[in-house]
């Protein structure tokens, strides 16, 4: 029987909380003033207070990780797109081409690649050697989900510990706030079965045109998802998160949950992408809800779902782009925000060290 009290987490305590807000509000500015950001920083320096017991300079190493799956449902034409466009994405990634490459760059955030599962491996197409690239295949693919389980409990478990092996070696290597991306044709409709079955919505009131479909299509989608829940449902995945990965999970989503929960376990803050990265942090949460403490959420995506994900939460995101790509790139774009709440808090001036009188 698999053990996830590998994945303990804490919820954050409030030892340190009297003097992280006294540190704020002696600030040379109204109290409350910087509104959100104020809120940033309570819970960066809180986090931290928690991993080192040092609570008065906020340091933030950010790390990016994208991880890339494929979906078996993806054959039944829920996407503009097929399945092969995952490897060439992933490639793309890898030569630097994409968004997220460009956010990255312009942001000065590392970035990894994580093949969790594609259809097509990618290691024999590199054209060169790369060090920010892992193989961590779960399979070639997931199963059409809509007509049996995704993956098996095997590999949901491999999945879980695969996601945490690769946030410790980046928290080895002295990251303290995690990014996570991911590509994976069809994953809109894995991630929305996710929150249909922990949520209690209707697939209706969640599914959203993914990569730009036809009226058409989003029916088609609609129906396989609602049928895919349904038979999730009666296995028991309301109840049993690793029934729930098993039955409608994804190979990347899998990673990434276990990737939360280890975060979380080694008090690392997670700033949260989009739809899909939200869909593990909703099965993260259901495996163990102290999770919660340790989440910020990037933006609010123009994926239909989002906002219910975000309600559940009851988290305020930090932008609201009406973005729908995924990769991390909302998170990337958000990761300026972290370090303007780091900034005021560890460097603006005191009234006292100012001299100001008010």
């Amino acid at each position: 029987m698999f053990n996830l009290a590998m994945f303990d987490v804490s919820p954050l305590g409030s030892e340190f909380s009297q003097q992280i807000q006294q540190q704020i509000d002696s600030k040379t500015k109204p109290l409350g003033a910087l509104g959100q950001l104020e809120q940033l920083a309570r819970q960066l320096a809180n986090i931290q207070a928690q991993r080192t017991g040092q609570w008065q300079n906020i340091q933030l190493a950010p790390q990016v990780i994208v991880f890339a799956g494929d979906h078996g449902i993806a054959q039944q034409g829920v996407s503009i797109a097929p399945s092969e466009v995952t490897q060439q994405m992933v490639l793309n990634f890898i030569h630097g081409g994409a968004a997220i490459n460009c956010f990255c760059q312009s942001n000065s955030l590392p970035l990894h690649i994580v093949d969790a599962g594609i259809l097509l491996p990618i290691a024999s197409e590199l054209a060169v050697q790369t060090d920010n690239f892992t193989e961590s295949r779960l399979g070639a693919g997931t199963q059409d989900f809509s007509q049996q389980a995704a993956m098996t409990l095997t590999q949901v478990e491999q999945g879980l510990l695969a996601g945490k092996a690769i946030v410790q070696e980046k928290i080895a290597q002295g990251a303290t706030v995690m990014m996570f991306g991911e590509m994976g044709i069809a994953n809109t409709s894995s991630a929305t079965a996710i929150a249909s079955i922990l949520l209690k919505q209707p697939v209706e009131q969640l599914v959203g045109k993914g990569t730009g479909i036809s009226e058409q299509q989003l029916a088609l989608k609609t129906q396989l998802i609602s049928q895919g829940v349904e038979r999730a449902i009666a296995q028991g995945a309301t109840d049993n998160a690793l029934t729930l990965l098993s039955e409608v999970g994804g190979f990347e989503i899998v990673q990434i949950t276990g990737a939360i929960l280890a975060c979380a376990q080694a008090h690392i803050p997670v700033l949260v992408d989009g739809f899909i990265v939200s869909a593990a942090a909703l099965a993260a949460y259901q495996i163990n809800p102290a999770v919660k403490d340790y989440l910020i959420f990037a933006h609010q995506s123009d994926e239909h779902g989002h906002q219910a994900m975000l309600k559940a939460f009851n988290a305020q995101p930090l932008l609201q782009l009406d973005l729908r790509l995924g990769e991390g790139t909302g998170a990337a774009l958000a990761m300026p925000l972290l370090n303007a709440a780091a900034s005021f808090y560890n460097h603006m001036a005191s009234f006292e060290s100012a001299g100001v009188t008010v």
